[in-house]
């Protein structure tokens, strides 16, 4: 039990780290952008439920950490009552309730009020300050840590694999794949992990000439050190790690800040490529997870990160490094997830924004309230299943099995 006890807090303590990080800096996009549209500010909340402490600055807004450490919100004025979801009549009646109590003008402070390019950029500003985060933390770990490079060269070619039956040969460099530069293998393992089933094309230095070749990842199975298993594209070469080819390459900070955006840039465009092989049906959902997994890992990147280290004080810093690496791909989801087209989040707003600029009226009161119904339904759903896929690949039943035998 003990030791179960310390692997729970293992995992759970970096998850909530890494998520405090990136859901507060979320709502912080939030919060400056509402400040510099002048919108009134009631709350800004890190975690849920009942306060532990807080406190209340100069612009009157109250700054509160909850006792519920799962996310986290901004509050604006007005915001808890049917204008959330406004059409004409109900605006109509809050303004004119807001200037009888607090005198003329006083509703354009408030968020519904304001134009909607504002209301937009406001709703927009905490997906783009998670990615800016991700920018960030890319950028600071290319200058203090530097990259781990391993030269794109092919150091073995498995027998039957699909590189041996596209044509692969030992000291290959590959040089493009799906169109993409490759100077590093672990670009080229990205590339092909989520490129299962789907053929795809290669250009490698052969003895100083550029050969094209088209190659199909196949699907494998692959365990994890939690005994879970992860099914991604293999291709069937090895890498010259095992020979002593790793380097360090270190950046300036110009360079870093344009490779954090290039590494953003490529999270993201995974994410949205390995989504829309799942809604196609190229790909299987059951890899789509959810907090569980997300805390794994968490808990193994910690690990991983303070492995080999002399002492304590390089452990933590090895795990701090590994966390900060993990905090910058999961601020690029959290900040994808949020756009999409879903009335609950942000994407949602932007939607009935972009109508109201059209129509030059707010989306019916009505249809709204049904929309972000469904919208709750489909996210709760969504979590529901990516949870079911964690326990299951994580095999938390057989897990829980042993425990009660």
């Amino acid at each position: 039990m003990i030791d179960f006890l310390q692997t729970a807090l293992g995992y759970i303590i970096p998850f909530l780290l890494v998520l405090t990080v990136v859901v507060t800096i979320h709502e912080l996009g939030h919060y400056w952008a509402a400040r510099a549209c002048g919108v009134a500010i009631d709350q800004f909340s890190i975690g849920f439920g009942r306060r532990i402490f807080g406190w209340r600055d100069r612009q009157g807004v109250e700054w509160r950490v909850g006792w519920i450490p799962l996310g986290g919100y901004v509050k604006f004025s007005g915001d808890e009552n049917a204008a959330s979801v406004p059409d004409h009549d109900n605006l109509d009646a809050m303004r004119t309730r807001i200037e009888a109590e607090q005198g003329p003008g006083a509703a354009n402070r408030y968020f519904h009020f304001k134009p909607v390019w504002q209301r937009a950029f406001v709703t927009a500003a905490g997906p783009l300050a998670n990615f800016a985060l991700a920018i960030v933390l890319f950028a600071v770990l290319l200058m203090s840590v530097g990259e781990t490079v391993i030269p794109a060269r092919v150091a073995a070619v498995q027998p039957d694999s699909p590189a041996a039956r596209a044509g692969f040969v030992v000291d290959d460099v590959v040089v493009r794949a799906n169109g993409q530069a490759i100077d590093n293998f672990f670009d080229l393992q990205q590339i092909i992990a989520v490129r299962s089933n789907a053929p795809t094309s290669f250009v490698v230095d052969r003895g100083g000439q550029l050969v094209s070749l088209t190659a199909t990842p196949e699907r494998r199975v692959v365990s994890d050190r939690m005994g879970g298993e992860q099914k991604i594209g293999v291709l069937g070469i090895a890498s010259p790690a095992q020979v002593g080819e790793r380097t360090v390459r270190r950046y300036g900070p110009l360079e870093a800040v344009a490779g954090g955006v290039e590494r953003t840039w490529r999270v993201l465009s995974t994410t949205v490529y390995y989504l829309g092989r799942v809604v196609t049906g190229r790909e299987s959902a059951d890899q789509l997870g959810g907090p569980l997994r997300i805390a794994q890992a968490s808990g193994q990147v910690a690990q991983s990160g303070a492995q080999g280290a002399p002492d304590a004080g390089s452990m933590l810093l090895g795990s701090a490094v590994a966390l900060l690496g993990l905090t910058a791909v999961l601020s690029v989801g959290i900040g994808f997830m949020n756009l999409l087209p879903v009335p609950v989040l942000d994407g949602g707003h932007l939607v009935f924004y972009a109508y109201e600029a059209v129509a030059r009226r707010p989306l019916a009161a009505k249809v709204q309230a049904a929309g972000y119904r469904v919208g709750l339904a489909l996210l709760l759903g969504l979590m529901l299943f990516a949870t079911w896929n964690d326990l299951q690949q994580l095999r938390v039943f057989k897990f829980l099995g042993g425990l009660i035998s």
